[in-house]
């Protein structure tokens, strides 16, 4: 059977920079699966193109038509087919015809014989699929499917018909090999030709001799570099060798995000360096860096000591023969915006913190929550709440840091740029002649912001961080504020994984159930907020690679602290490796199933007297002795010796459940046993629920 690549390309107007190449490869690979499934090729091989105009895929090895197949089909039972006088009955004619056949064919009927009942089946060959025929419905289906946020409708030429599509589509690009396949998608039938670089290609339209020759004829006589990874290494080449022709040790920052941006603006880069004014250096670092890369997609140079240069990185999409007009249009648009930042930081300089925090009266946080300035004062508490249970011993004034924390959101510069609250309260308490450690833990009270992101350097900001973060929950938690599906406008989910963060990766001690119920009164949510953490945790843990089980035996019981939890994890690990410790999570859980059936009342004592048996001797013998040494063991944080200390009740726990009646008809009896078995059940458990471990 005639076999060839496929190419596809569909030609846009401008596409969103940031989900181009996911829209490339969602439209490719589901084309080449769908093409699989319809057996046209023998394995799933493609690869996707993309620019800022075109999204295309070259399906590898496609057949023009798939092999015929012979299926067997079930009917029904033999029994239902034919009757007494081995008539076809009309149920299996009516099947037949469905089918596409008639009672002519009931001779070459086949029985086989399934749980003692004879089923026939037919054998029918069925042709394959023509690539002809499927394709254009198998593109509109990936086109169908595209993950767009918010689709755009548009009018075709005709005036009338209206399209849904990421962009307004322009052309629409077949081969088969060399054979134009004629559909119609999108309202556009499919051509053999396509267009290069808006500005600098060739021709006007472009056709495209065969599939495999797409990516080297469009380069050729486009200039366009169709592949994204391509096109990708060619910027970050480039901007590599025009560093090393400025003579110095010249850097930028590796900055992934920002180099698939610029790659998905471009078709063809041209690298080129502009600067400013050497005054602009004056502005912080974090503003410079961020008006050159969010507003200019401009990558800010840095010298050898990894200071901020007045030179940045240009990545044009054009190659005329004076690049200076493009140099000097770059520079003259980021002028200004240099200039307005200048002026922001200047005119917040002529105000202290203190100043600005007044204003935080005037700002509101939430109207069912008050002010910022409100809110600080929610968050100083908390502050020296957690200070003095983590015995930081800071010497501050929790009031006078909250509010400072929180003053730059009343800043010009702020306002103007909302990324760097934080940021611009560490400069401009320094400016104020704060403490290095007050002004790192004003900038440093919003981290972690992202997965990834740094913790807190110090004690003091590791605490406002907490603080900040709790009284987030437990505030928006009071008025009902709670995440649902993938809403979550306050970004709930991050403050709480922030606070887990903290608390295992700093290794803090601090009881956060006990805290978020101190400041929690009248909060009619705090079980919502209690489940919300815990489900926060258990994604937490599940992404460090520990198994559902291992997370669930640290986390059917919320621990009030969270720092151990990686310890107890690992120690689960080495436990369940031991011979032993399936059956004694096996008798755990067997353990907890008879507690939990059974009504304790406040009288727990277990009185030696009533044991019947040895084997009730021995037990609790055992179990004084190891309750002793394993709440040692897991008060000094050695969790690993206390689950192994536990292999000593396998046998003792055997001889218990063979020879001894739990339920026994004496009351007293039966009270003392269970009694003991809920002592066993918290001598197990100390480490962890390893009843989660029984599979």
């Amino acid at each position: 059977m005639k076999k060839n690549n496929f190419l596809i390309e569909i030609l846009t107007e401008e596409l969103p920079p940031s989900s181009q190449k996911i829209l490339s490869e969602h439209f490719g690979s589901h084309i080449a699966k769908k093409l699989h499934e319809y057996n046209l090729t023998e394995s799933i091989k493609y690869d996707t193109f993309s620019t800022p105009r075109r999204l295309a895929v070259i399906i590898y090895g496609v057949l023009e038509q798939a092999d015929s197949e012979l299926k067997l089909i079930k009917l029904m039972p033999k029994k239902v087919g034919f009757d007494s006088n081995n008539s076809i009955t009309p149920p299996l004619l009516k099947k037949l015809n469905a089918l596409g056949e008639d009672e002519s064919i009931t001779s070459q009927l086949k029985t086989l014989v399934e749980s003692n009942q004879e089923i026939l089946y037919l054998e029918k060959k069925f042709e394959g699929y023509k690539l002809e025929d499927i394709i254009e419905s198998v593109i509109e289906d990936s086109i169908n499917k595209l993950p767009i946020a918010k689709t755009m409708s548009y009018q075709l030429e005709d005036g009338w018909t209206t399209v849904n599509f990421v962009r307004p589509a322009k052309n629409i690009l077949t081969l088969y090999g060399n054979k134009p396949l004629e559909i119609m998608v999108l309202g556009l039938r499919s051509t053999d030709t396509t267009m290069g670089h808006r500005f600098e290609s060739t021709k006007e339209r472009i056709k495209i001799s065969n599939a495999d020759q797409y990516e080297t004829e469009i380069l050729e006589k486009g200039n366009v570099i169709v592949n994204f990874d391509k096109r990708k290494n060619k910027i970050w080449q480039n901007i590599q060798a025009n560093l090393k022709a400025l003579g110095k040790k010249y850097h930028v920052k590796d900055d992934d995000d920002l180099l698939n941006e610029v790659t998905a603006l471009v078709e063809m880069p041209n690298i080129l360096i502009g600067k400013f004014e050497q005054k602009f250096l004056t502005i912080p670092h974090q503003c410079l860096e961020l008006t050159m890369k969010s507003n200019q997609k401009y990558f800010p140079i840095l010298d050898a000591e990894n200071n901020m240069t007045n030179l940045f990185v240009i990545v044009a999409n054009l190659s005329p023969r004076k690049i200076d007009y493009i140099v000097e249009g770059n520079e003259k648009v980021i002028r200004p915006r240099l200039a307005d930042a200048e002026f922001f930081f200047e005119k917040d300089k002529q105000e202290s913190l203190s100043v600005l925090a007044k204003k935080l009266q005037h700002v509101t946080y939430h109207n069912k929550l008050g002010t910022q300035h409100d809110r600080a004062l929610r968050v100083a508490k908390i502050h020296s709440y957690i200070d003095h249970e983590l015995q930081f011993n800071n010497k501050v004034d929790f009031e006078k840091l909250a509010l400072a924390s929180k003053a730059d959101l009343s800043s010009l510069m702020v306002g103007e740029f909302p990324e760097l609250q934080g940021v611009m309260g560490n400069y401009y308490a320094n400016y104020d002649g704060e403490d290095k450690i007050f002004c790192e833990a004003i900038e440093d009270h919003y981290c972690p912001k992202f997965s990834g992101d740094n913790l807190p350097r110090n004690s003091l900001g590791l605490g406002l961080s907490l603080a900040d973060k709790i009284e987030t929950l437990t505030s928006l938690f009071s008025i009902g504020e709670i995440p649902t599906g993938d809403k979550d406008p306050f970004a709930l989910r991050r403050t709480a994984i922030g606070i887990i963060r903290i608390l295992i990766e700093k290794n803090l001690p601090l009881k956060i159930i006990g805290t978020i119920k101190h400041f929690s009164s009248n909060n009619k949510n705090f079980d919502d907020l209690l489940t919300f953490l815990k489900d926060r945790l258990i994604n937490f843990l599940r992404e460090q690679k520990f198994t559902a089980q291992e997370v669930d035996a640290v986390t059917t019981d919320l621990p009030d602290e969270f720092n151990t939890i990686i310890d107890k994890l690992l120690a689960i690990q080495t436990f369940s490796k031991l011979e032993d410790a399936s059956h004694l999570a096996a008798s755990n859980k067997r353990v907890g199933n008879i507690i939990k059936k059974y009504s304790f009342d406040d009288d727990l004592t277990i009185n030696q007297k009533l044991f019947i048996e040895d084997v009730e001797e021995k037990l609790y013998v055992l179990l004084l002795k190891l309750d002793k040494v394993v709440r040692e063991d897991v008060g000094s944080q050695k969790y690993i010796d206390a689950l192994a200390k536990l292999v000593q009740l396998k046998s003792p726990i055997d001889d218990f459940f063979d020879k001894v009646m739990v339920n026994a008809e004496d009351a007293k009896l039966k009270k003392n046993r269970h009694n003991m078995l809920r002592m066993l059940h918290q001598v197990l458990n100390r480490v962890a629920d390893i009843s989660k471990l029984s599979t």
